[in-house]
């Protein structure tokens, strides 16, 4: 029987699969179907399979970042305020330094701070200011000649002047006066520059922006006219 059924499947011919016996029919239509399932598999579910993990993964990624970002402008009000905080207070910190008007009468108490605390001003010069954001700075090219003491004498009483005072050293250098070894009571000369500061007003502050905004809005009408 199996050689009998061995022969009926060999005998089939491909060309009449019409006229094939039902058996053979049902077989061939059922491996049809499974290679159709396969290859469709193939040709068009796994790259849709593909492109669905593909597109989870940039879901996932696109739900951290939207965390993330919803996490940021949680905290952006917070951060406004306290950035409207450190701007007010650094506003109080200028204001406590010397105005305009202030500043040549400073220039002269820390001239004679410096006398009065027994150092001799070989050279006091100040130089011309230099304007920043908030604020300016004045150089002052020092010679000053005095001991341990009398220096000391003067910082203090540079820090008990009414107004903040802040004076920053460049270039500073402290050396024995006559060229010999540092002693407690030997007279010392200290030159260099000191930087002081003065907070601009808001007159100033608006005539600075007003030519910075000038000044970068230049080459675009200069550009613009060409």
């Amino acid at each position: 029987m199996s050689q009998k059924k061995k022969s009926a499947f060999s005998d089939l011919d491909l060309n009449n699969i019409g006229g094939w016996p039902q058996q053979p029919k049902i077989v061939f239509c059922v491996l049809l179907a499974l290679f159709i399932l396969v290859m469709a598999y193939l040709l068009l579910v796994r790259g849709k399979v593909e492109e669905l993990e593909g597109l989870e993964s940039q879901e996932t990624s696109l739900r951290e970042e939207f965390e993330r970002e919803q996490g940021k402008a949680a905290n952006l009000e917070p951060l406004r305020q306290q950035l409207a905080q450190m701007e007010q207070v650094l506003q109080q910190m200028l204001r406590q330094l010397p105005s305009k008007t202030e500043m040549p009468d400073l220039i002269i108490d820390i001239s004679q701070t410096a006398l009065s605390s027994g150092l001799t001003n070989e050279l006091f010069q100040p130089g011309p200011e230099t304007p920043k954001e908030f604020y300016a700075e004045k150089p002052i090219a020092l010679r000053m000649v005095g001991n341990y003491h009398q220096f000391g004498a003067f910082v203090s009483g540079v820090a008990s002047l009414p107004r903040v005072v802040i004076l920053t050293m460049h270039d500073i250098q402290l050396q024995p006066k006559d060229g010999k070894a540092i002693t407690r009571g030997g007279a010392l000369e200290l030159s260099g520059t000191v930087k002081t500061y003065r907070y601009l007003d808001d007159l100033e502050i608006a005539e600075q922006e007003k030519a910075a905004a000038a000044t970068a809005g230049q080459p675009a009408a200069n550009g613009g006219g060409e």
